[in-house]
């Protein structure tokens, strides 16, 4: 008879360490992501303990961002939506992502935007300076602001609650949002009535510089178009001097429209249907 073979010793095998992919939620919007878009996202989601920590002191908290939670483990396709606008206001720097998503969280909580949108502020004052009125063809919520037809001297006496204000305004545009079907919204600027000599107060280049620095620095990805209309011929150039300045991407979404209801109808029934433009702009909609 042979010897008998001496058997290998082997090890007991290990347990996997490694965590299984959650599969990525989709949804009509989702299905359109790049895979730098998907692969941003995958990271932003990553790094939320983190932010949570680092935000509120609190690794374990859902973050919560324009009514979406944003679930490390859990993940959902209204989720990815939200993340990837981060993911694509700092397009090849990830981190740069990161950071402006912690400083979002950070000023939401500084500046208490939860519950703006029940607050109340004076409708003689604000009333006529900006309001939502029905949706493109898109479904997207449609938002005019008026700049001729009010005394900036009354609407900006106090900067701080104008910028509460339009805070406020901008974040019940985004409730109209659902981030399934539609991620971002329209703005109409009627500069009608505006003076051209001496109708800027200090107040009023203060409130605008900071709301603009707010909705570029904390809303991202938010705006599908921006139309200013009834812009006075002689400003028109500095619209095109301020646009310049801009990425090409931002330019695009941006629109400086003439006086009077036909030149003004030629410009938004493109992207409004006639029945939801207001009557003022050649449309057959609810007037404002």
């Amino acid at each position: 008879m042979s010897a008998e073979q001496p058997t290998e010793a082997h090890a007991p095998e290990q347990p996997s360490t490694t965590v299984p992919e959650v599969e990525e939620p989709q949804n009509e919007l989702t299905k359109a992501f790049s895979e730098q878009d998907i692969q941003g996202v995958k990271f932003l989601r990553s790094k939320l303990p983190e932010i949570a920590e680092e935000v509120y002191s609190e690794k374990g908290k859902t973050i919560s961002l324009w009514g979406v939670d944003l679930s490390p483990t859990a993940p959902t396709a209204k989720s990815s939506v939200v993340l990837v606008k981060f993911v694509r206001a700092r397009p090849g720097n990830l981190e740069a992502a990161k950071d402006m998503l912690v400083s979002t969280l950070k000023w939401r909580k500084d500046f208490k935007v939860d519950g703006i949108t029940s607050e109340s502020f004076p409708e003689d004052v604000f009333g006529k300076v900006g309001v939502i009125a029905g949706h493109d063809k898109g479904g997207r919520p449609v938002t005019y602001n008026f700049y001729g037809s009010t005394d900036p001297n009354i609407v900006f006496k106090d900067v701080d609650q104008f910028l509460r204000w339009r805070v406020g305004l901008m974040e019940r545009g985004i409730q109209l949002i659902n981030f399934e079907t539609v991620d971002s919204m329209v703005q109409v600027h009627d500069y009608a009535g505006v003076s051209i000599m001496g109708g800027r107060t200090a107040n009023s280049k203060a409130a605008a510089k900071q709301a603009s620095q707010i909705f570029s620095d904390y809303y991202p990805e938010l705006l599908y178009k921006k139309f200013f209309v009834s812009v006075p011929a002689v400003l028109t150039w500095i619209f095109w001097t301020f646009t310049a300045l801009l990425s090409p991407a931002t330019r695009e979404k941006m629109s400086v429209v003439g006086s009077g209801p036909e030149t003004i109808s030629d410009a938004l029934l493109p992207v409004i249907d006639k029945g939801e433009l207001p009557k003022r702009y050649g449309g057959e909609g609810s007037d404002i």
